[in-house]
């Protein structure tokens, strides 16, 4: 079967469990027929009299039930994801834009943002019309939280349950549409990030209709998708399908795939590999980049390799040793996973290597973590990295930033190393400002049994962190949600009008010397005195120097011309450089 948009096959569902299916359309009832298919595809049901209008409000009645579910496959849930499904065809949308060139992950900076925490109205209209700021930023591609149906008002989006839909007060799908539309025409790509490895805790009607889910085979988040068992040639080609509606139907730049070392799949054909071919043959027949990009705790770069050299030919995978690294030698913070990461030495190797645990002893795991990058297959380009992102805020005790407890400083330090490194800068909302705002965990589970499970759920779940459970704050509280909104007011004051024109001045540095993103890993020449605190890097003729100390460092042998400081008092010195504490500067070596 094949993703539809009109003709009563929309109406065709897969429920191989029923022995009877009902479409409950408009108010009336039609039996379905169950069709032919495929081995390993059997029982699809449709019903070849349904309404052909273009709006039908439709639900399921299985074996019997005289209460109606909605469509796995549905593309609007108006009332809920308890309610019935509306058709929504996209391909009915007045698409603008058609000069769209599309735009390559190398030499990129991407932002991420959540749709309802980033403006005061949280809609994907209200975050269209902040696109020209983003522009200006200079960033590349936006990345957006997921957007699926979800039950509640508010949710991180990792609660979804309709995968094929948009969650109703962000706009629905149409407000999608416009908001792709805008991002192009405002030179910016759109990076949807999709969750594979599990469904939330309500609303989550699969189980009903087929094996989409393995029964006692949990991961972290629940049951495990079931993507090597009886009926899973099914439930890949759903999936399969919901990343062709962003790719194909939805212009959508590229795919951000939640969590994959969470799929249990035992095929010799792994599900990222039929992804990685899915966005090429979508990127073959519409002419333009379709990037796929994986988040991996795994350190395992075959994610990255072509296809042609036993890798899943995934664009790019994030790589969390970069947060850590960069985290712990500007906070000092060095608990749970954070241990393995207290010097500058692990910055160094992950400047060179792309990974500090490419094989090497993991004390937060207990046993040996990762393998090598053959960097003769891929490009820096290929890892995503941050200094924040969603997980590394939002899965803090109390949602706090690095600007609740940095000064413009370090915050600086930060930034330059996000920006000059040899891999893809992936910022977060409100980041290039130093936002003082929280970004928290935050639900809205309708059911008070749900919500209790999941507060305590959560603090069970990091207690490895050494939070304190009396801080943490409660997920369902709907101030939890209310106080992580962006206050865009602070973008234009002080330190943060500073900081927010070092992230301008830093994009526009990486465009105008591409060295920094456009070499390869070998090309990275890197030197650092932990004592002292500093640490440089060279790319080509662009060297990069760091103090993470609170004096002064003067290093030896350094000169070229200033591209960029973050400090007036840092300048060359004889035959030197002498940077101000906690400050970079960014140097060209002379013509």
């Amino acid at each position: 079967m094949t993703l539809v948009n009109a003709g009563s096959e929309r109406f065709d569902v897969w429920a191989p469990d029923a022995a009877a299916v009902v479409l409950l359309a408009n108010g009336q009832h039609y039996p379905m027929k169950q069709v032919a298919a495929a081995p390993g595809a059997e029982g699809w049901w449709s019903a070849p009299d349904a309404p052909a209008d273009a709006e039908v409000d439709y639900g399921y009645l299985l074996d019997g039930d005289t209460q109606p579910l909605p469509d796995p496959r549905s593309r609007r849930v108006p009332d809920g994801v308890h309610a019935l499904s509306r058709t929504y065809d996209p391909a009915a949308h007045g698409w603008q834009d058609s000069a769209w060139p599309g735009k390559e992950l190398r030499g990129s900076v991407i932002y991420e943002l959540h749709v309802g925490t980033f403006t005061p109205e949280g809609t994907l209209d209200a975050a269209a019309g902040k696109l020209g700021y983003l522009a200006d930023l200079g960033v590349d591609f936006v990345e957006l939280l997921p957007v699926n149906g979800f039950n509640g008002t508010h949710n991180w989006g990792y609660d979804g349950v309709q995968w094929f839909a948009v969650h109703e007060l962000y706009g629905g799908p149409a407000a999608y549409q416009r908001f792709v539309d805008a991002a192009h025409a405002a030179g910016l790509g759109v990076i949807q990030d999709v969750v594979y490895n599990h469904l939330g805790p309500s609303g989550n009607y699969l189980p009903r209709f087929g094996p989409y889910l393995k029964q006692g085979d949990a991961n972290t988040w629940g049951d495990s998708v079931n993507l090597d068992g009886p009926g899973s040639d099914v439930v890949r080609e759903y999936i399969l399908d919901n990343a062709a509606l962003w790719l194909r139907d939805y212009h959508v730049d590229g795919l951000r795939l939640d969590a994959v070392h969470a799929f249990r799949d035992e095929r010799a054909v792994h599900l990222l590999e039929d992804l990685g071919a899915l966005g090429d043959t979508i990127s073959a027949a519409t002419g333009l980049p379709k990037t796929l990009i994986a988040e991996s705790d795994l350190n395992d770069p075959r994610l990255i390799y072509p296809r042609n050299a036993n890798g899943y030919g995934l664009a790019a995978q994030w790589s969390d040793d970069f947060h850590h690294a960069v985290h712990v030698n500007v906070t000092g913070e060095t608990t749970g996973y954070y241990a393995d990461f207290a010097s500058l030495g692990v910055l160094a190797k992950v400047l060179k290597d792309g990974f500090l645990h490419d094989g090497t002893y993991s004390s937060f795991r207990g046993r040996h973590h990762g393998r090598p990058i053959n960097s003769s297959l891929v490009h820096p380009a290929a890892l995503v990295v941050c200094s924040q992102n969603h997980d590394q805020i939002g899965n803090r005790a109390v949602g706090d930033r690095l600007s609740q407890t940095l000064r413009y400083g370090p915050l600086a330090v930060t930034a330059v190393l996000t920006l000059t490194a040899p891999f893809t800068p992936m910022l977060f909302m409100g980041e290039e400002y130093g936002a003082t705002t929280p970004w928290q965990f935050f639900t809205s589970h309708p059911e008070p049994e749900l919500g209790k499970a999941t507060a305590e759920g959560r603090i069970r779940e990091f207690e490895r962190m050494g939070w304190d459970p009396a801080v943490v704050p409660d997920p369902q509280d709907p101030e939890t949600f209310r106080r992580s909104k962006l206050n865009w007011a602070e973008a234009s004051q002080g330190d943060h009008a500073r900081l927010l024109s070092l992230y301008r001045s830093l994009t526009a540095l990486r465009r105008e010397h591409p060295e920094l993103a456009g070499l390869g890993f070998g090309a990275t020449d890197v030197a650092f005195d932990d004592d002292a605190g500093w640490l440089r890097f060279r790319r080509g003729s662009v060297q990069v120097l760091v103090n993470f100390s609170a004096v002064p460092v003067r290093l030896d042998a350094v000169r070229g011309s200033v591209l960029l400081s973050t400090d007036d008092a840092s300048a060359a010195d004889g035959d030197g450089f002498r940077l101000a504490a906690h400050s970079g500067a960014v140097l060209a070596d002379a013509a």
